[in-house]
């Protein structure tokens, strides 16, 4: 005993010896650079270790292992603390080396310039989606000859998966929880507010596993790319292999973004108690579109040619655009607008244009999380040559059929910038395992069609608040928000797009409307018993798109599938009622067809075992195994093995000389031997003692240890069998997507007729009567959809008519006091013709429209500072664009145009312009406006132009007290009634009283303006008069001009 302890004495004696020589050589070497020490401030880099603490080493030498915190206490410390910061001693605690992993075996010492050879570089990683540069990293699988790694497995395994996914915050599995590592832990312990601390070589921080939906999420949404690396092998097959000793595996299983949300790491494991209870399988129910853009040049033309692909991965659209457009770039902010992408993709070498205007839309919303993100991708893969070759292989891969009918390569009439676009897309999924999407053909839509589609411009949409207000930016408010009373995540998808997308087909409109009309007037009991089956779906849009995309759980799959079925089977009980009481062929189309549409999720959901697919089980998910022989097979070797461990209970019974013995588990141990302590001596020598209390010991005989051994490796073995035997039946399930989403569309577009009925019902709309060969918008009594929702019955709106003939009066000159409800009037006129294209009732006694190609707006006042714009040039340029882009069969409103500028010149621009639409351009034109000269418009068309005004009661102030009276504005009493005639006056200080002015101000204003309105009266009067004089040629006319003329 004595011996051993001289010896430990004298190997912690040598270790110490030997740190404390470290020191000394590390201080004394330093000793003759005090001077650079002092100056080394300037010049230093970070130091490894300890990112975002900007602790700096002078010299640009790195420290290798954690830093000892000290107080500095005067300055003559300071030299020794930047020493002691630098210093890691070679050896750890108990003489193993700082940063070996356990179980290695110590290195020796090694001096200052070797140790630090392989560290010439700082390991650092730039955060995605942050814009910072990206560093590169050291070579880790090059160490030092004499040495070996400063860094551990684990983090060795990092920086090699790191370096291949650099634009990732990566998630490393590490047992039960998930660890960030580097600048990864720092941006995510700042964003998830978890707490960040050195380990090692690198900061670290963790999450539990179970949260880990959770915390991507919230990366995700601010903007980063998230990587999820899992660990590719189990424990005891590990065990049983060569590589026992060895690191787990691990590889990058998934990557997620704004627009590529799919999987089982971003969607909750239910616990389903009951289907009702679990509707937020999917929580996402806004639209997660990725849009690419490319761009090109004319080469005849000389004019900006945009290629655009857009693709929602996680329910299946996809659509294309390509068009020209203008310096303004109008055409892509209408669509990017109308879109609201969650991510676009552009190449690097982008127009500095359309940068600007893609990252001043990207950043438009107030909140991080609502921001679009912006991928910018290397411009060779955006280039014709390559995207070509790119969409060819895929679309000719045999591995990717599309079990889809008429099947077809849907390239092949797409122009040169859109294929530049999908070849980018296509390689940008793929990356995420999301390609499969783009198999289907018939998804191929175009953005913007003019023959199908009424034209929304952005601007239209901005100002009509068709989508959200102006005033928030949320949807309360807008049109979109009156007439979405859809119950599914699909069908308010839909509904968003019937708002955005109006019909121009006739036949089309009356479908929806004939439907409409049915569901309000229609005594059928199906009806109400459809929309019931309605209530509380999951998203099955998403739903089955994750399972095509094989990313989904088995909760959500059971979810989803037990749904369809459900579906199925209760709208099939149905169809003798449907096909009795129904007459709308829109209605019957679609009810009857869904059934058989939805019917082959039952085939699937008979082979699942109900309570094992909730719990997530796979190894017992399913009940029929004669389809998996490879689970059936694997369950037959457990169950072998399983028995002969079981008959081996009679052998240990003799031994043990007792006949009652049975196995025992204890905290997850399995078959063991439980013998009492004052039996002991009876126990074999060869057995293993597993644990012991103080009355019993717990055993296991060198049989079992064998057997119980192979069955955990078998049962490691099940799971792996049984993960890949799910992914195929997910395969198969995946072959009748096409149909199972065409019925879901069905759903979807039940869902939003019937919203749109209960729209009509609520608010007492009328349906609109379609001409097709007119040009016309002829309303009677007609409200603003928003604002009679929002004042309600108490407080009744205003309505009024309208009467545009492309062959009569087809211009409104509105004219009026400032408040007095006209540009609520003209916006009314546009959202009744939007709502009346896309089918749905307005809020009208009676009207007839005219089908309208587009709807183009000018209205407010506001610049542009990015652009260097001024408000009368953005002015100017919306005006522009009205007049290339407005036909005949157009409504164009313009809300003041030419007030940016001096009177004359204003009025001189807007007089030009209205009679540019009345003669050439022939459009509905409804045109606001408070320069009076305007209305001399209607004398000189006066077939084709009719002056308005909005109607107000005029109270005069009383005239007692006349010189104060006479300083004080008129009282305006707003009627909201459109009236005919012209208004002589717009009473702005009427609105000034409103707007709470001061008194003194007001009365100086009011005495101003009386002051310039008699100037004006006398010089219209001195020119009458003159006018008169000079067409007398009479002597006594002129007498009796002078006398009636004193």
């Amino acid at each position: 005993m004595h011996a051993n302890l001289s010896l430990l004495k004298s190997k912690s004696a040598k270790n110490k010896s030997s740190s404390q020589a470290s020191i000394s050589r590390f201080f004394t070497r330093q000793e003759g650079d005090k001077n650079a020490n002092k100056s080394g401030r300037n010049s230093a880099r970070p130091c490894l270790g300890a990112p975002g603490k900007n602790k700096l080493c002078p010299d640009g030498e790195e420290s290798l292992g954690k830093r000892a915190r000290l107080s500095r206490e005067g300055d003559g410390m300071d030299c020794a603390l930047q020493r002691l910061k630098r210093f890691s001693c070679p050896g750890g605690p108990g003489g193993e080396p700082c940063g070996e992993p356990q179980g290695g075996a110590p290195s020796p010492v090694v001096g200052e310039e070797d140790r630090h050879a392989d560290l010439r570089q700082a390991f650092s990683f730039s955060q995605a989606g942050g814009g910072t540069g990206k560093k590169s990293a050291p070579e880790a699988g090059v160490p030092n000859k004499r040495t070996r790694s400063i860094y551990t497995p684990l983090e060795l395994q990092f920086m090699e998966i790191k370096e291949k996914h650099r634009d990732a915050l990566l998630c490393v599995e590490c047992g039960y929880k998930y660890r960030f590592f580097g600048d990864d832990a720092e941006t995510a312990a700042k964003e998830l507010n978890i707490f960040c601390h050195p380990d090692h070589n690198f900061m670290t921080a963790s999450i539990p596993a179970h949260r880990l939906f959770v915390h991507v999420r919230r990366l995700v949404s601010k903007g980063y790319k998230v990587g999820v690396v899992k660990q590719t092998e189990t424990t005891a097959i590990k065990a049983s292999g060569a590589t026992r000793s060895s690191l787990f595996t691990r590889e990058l299983s998934a990557l997620y973004t704004k627009s590529t949300l799919v999987g089982e790491d971003v969607n909750p494991l239910l616990k389903m108690g009951d289907l009702e209870e679990a509707e937020d399988v999917v929580q996402d129910s806004s639209s997660n579109y990725l849009m690419c853009v490319s761009e090109s040049w004319g080469r005849q033309s000389k004019e900006l040619v945009v290629g655009m692909v857009v693709v929602q991965p996680s329910t299946g659209d996809l659509m294309v655009d390509c068009f020209k457009d203008g310096p303004s770039l109008s055409e892509l902010e209408s669509r990017v607008l109308k879109v609201q992408p969650v991510e676009i993709l552009v190449p690097c070498d982008l127009s500095e244009g359309t940068e600007r205007l893609l990252r001043n839309i990207a950043l438009a919303s107030v909140q991080t999380d609502d921001r679009i993100r912006i991928e910018r991708r290397d411009s060779q893969h955006f280039e014709f040559g390559e995207a070509m070759k790119t969409v060819k292989d895929f679309y000719a891969d045999p591995t990717r059929h599309c079990k889809e009918k008429d099947s077809y390569c849907p390239y092949v009439h797409l122009e040169r910038p859109v294929i530049s676009c999908l070849g980018a897309v296509i390689q940008y999924l793929t990356e995420f395992k999301l390609e499969r999407v783009l198999l289907c053909t018939s998804a191929f839509k175009r953005l913007s069609s003019d023959e199908d589609q009424m034209v929304l411009t952005a601007i239209t949409l901005k100002n009509l608040e068709v989508l959200c207000n102006q005033t928030t930016g949320a949807v309360r408010g807008s049109l979109l928000w009156v007439l979405d009373h859809t119950q599914t995540p699909f069908g308010r998808r839909m509904m968003k797009k019937w708002v955005t997308q109006p019909l121009t087909s006739a036949l089309e409109i009356q479908a929806r409307q004939d439907a409409v009309a049915e569901i309000l007037a229609s005594g059928s009991t199906a009806l109400p018993t459809v929309r019931t089956l309605l209530q509380r779906l999951p998203d099955l849009e998403r739903g089955i798109c994750s399972i095509y995309h094989k990313k989904c759980s088995t909760q959500e799959f059971y979810l989803i599938s037990s749904v369809l079925a459900r579906l199925s089977a209760e709208l099939q009980t149905l169809l003798p009622a449907m096909q009795s009481q129904l007459c709308c062929s829109l209605l019957r189309g679609l009810l009857l067809e869904t059934p058989s549409l939805l019917a082959p999720a039952q085939g699937f959901l008979r082979v699942l075992n109900e309570s094992a697919a909730k719990k997530g089980s796979k190894t017992e998910l399913f009940t029929d195994l004669s389809d998996f022989p490879a689970i059936q097979e694997r369950k037959d070797e457990m169950q072998a093995v399983l028995a002969e461990i079981l008959s081996h209970r009679t052998e240990i019974r003799q031994t043990l000389r007792n006949p009652s013995l049975d196995y025992v588990t204890v905290s997850g141990q399995e078959f063991l031997i439980e013998v009492k302590n004052s039996m002991s001596s009876t126990v074999p020598a060869n057995w293993v003692k597993i644990n012991s209390t103080k009355v019993v010991g717990r055993y296991h005989t060198p049989f079992i240890v064998g057997k119980y051994k192979r069955l955990q490796q078998l049962r490691e073995q099940l799971v792996i069998d049984c993960g890949r035997e799910w992914v195929n039946f997910l395969h198969r399930f995946g072959e009748h997507y096409y149909i199972l989403r065409k019925g879901v569309c069905h759903l979807a577009t039940l869902d939003c007729l019937f919203s749109l009925a209960q729209v009509a019902k609520d608010n007492n709309y009328c349906r609109p009567e379609l001409s097709d060969g007119k040009q016309q918008i002829v309303i009677r009594e007609g409200r603003h959809p928003v604002i009679d929702v929002l004042l309600g019955e108490n407080d009744q709106y205003v309505p009024n008519d309208t009467g545009l003939q492309g062959d009569g009066k087809r211009a409104m000159i509105i004219t009026g006091p400032n408040m007095g409800g006209k540009s609520s009037y003209i916006r009314q006129v546009a959202l009744i013709t939007i709502m009346a294209q896309m089918g749905s009732f307005v809020p009208a006694r009676q009207a007839s429209i005219g089908i309208m190609d587009g709807i183009y707006t000018r209205m407010g006042a506001s610049d542009n500072i990015s652009k260097g714009r001024s408000s009368f040039m953005e002015e100017l340029l919306e005006a522009s664009e009205i007049l290339h882009r407005a036909t005949s069969r157009s409504l164009v409103i313009l809300d003041e145009l030419g007030r940016g500028t001096s009177t004359h010149d204003g009025i001189a621009i807007a007089y030009a312009t209205l009679e540019y639409f009345i003669r050439d351009v022939k459009s509905l034109t409804l045109f606001v406006t408070h320069y009076p000269p305007l209305c001399e418009l209607e004398k000189r068309y006066p077939a084709h132009v009719g002056n308005y005004h909005m109607a107000f009661l005029l109270n005069e102030p009383d005239t007692a007290e006349a010189e104060v009276e006479e300083a004080e504005p008129e009282f305006i009493t707003f009627l909201y009634q459109l009236t005919e005639g012209a208004a002589g006056r717009s009473y702005g200080l009427n609105v000034a009283r409103l707007a709470e002015i001061p008194d003194p101000i007001l009365q100086t204003a009011t005495l101003k303006s009386k002051e310039l309105e008699a100037k004006v009266n006398a010089r219209r009067k001195n020119v009458k008069l003159f006018s008169e004089v000079w067409n007398i040629s009479e002597k006594m006319a002129l007498v009796n001009w002078i006398q009636s003329n004193p």
